[in-house]
């Protein structure tokens, strides 16, 4: 989603009263600079909630919302959403691909069997840990082990200059 700033202040200047600030561009974004580099945005609590608002009734449809806020079990045609790496992300779960069908199928099948009810956003929280783990074990066991049985040889010869017993 973009965002249009509203304002740009120097970061010395933000610094010495954010509160203020923040009141004083109450619905607004402000980019912070420091060397007329954009280094953080900063919004007041309920301009970001009404960003979220507006996000939330973009994305899903009247029927999704309803079904949102309700426990679910898990079915074959469940999803996640669109934007389910950004929100992963948020989660602090990194993902660099976007989830493939025997990933999800795999994930739907294991909580099928398992019976449990949570929220769409717990589901996506458990499929992003999921992905997180199953995809690390790959990464382990895709790079070449050590051969644990392997024995080294002492070097036997002598450096130069060496005057040993």
């Amino acid at each position: 989603m973009k965002i249009l700033v509203s304002k740009n202040i120097t970061l010395d200047l933000f610094c010495k009263n954010p509160i203020k600030i923040l009141k004083e561009f109450d619905n607004k974004a402000i980019a912070v600079l420091q060397n007329d580099t954009t280094i953080f945005y900063a919004i007041n609590p309920d301009f970001l909630k009404k960003i979220f608002d507006i996000e939330y009734n973009s994305v899903y449809t009247h029927s999704e919302k309803e079904n949102i806020n309700k426990k679910f079990s898990m079915h074959p045609k469940w999803t996640p959403d669109k934007d389910f790496i950004r929100q992963a992300a948020l989660w602090g779960i990194i993902l660099d691909k976007e989830v493939l069908e025997s990933e999800l199928a795999c994930f739907i099948s294991y909580w099928q069997a398992e019976g449990c009810f949570f929220y769409h956003i717990q589901w996506q929280q458990k499929l992003a840990r999921s992905l997180q783990k199953s995809r690390s074990l790959t990464d382990q066991f895709s790079k070449k082990r050590r051969d644990i049985t392997y024995i080294p040889t002492p070097d036997q010869t002598i450096p130069s200059g060496f005057r040993g017993k």
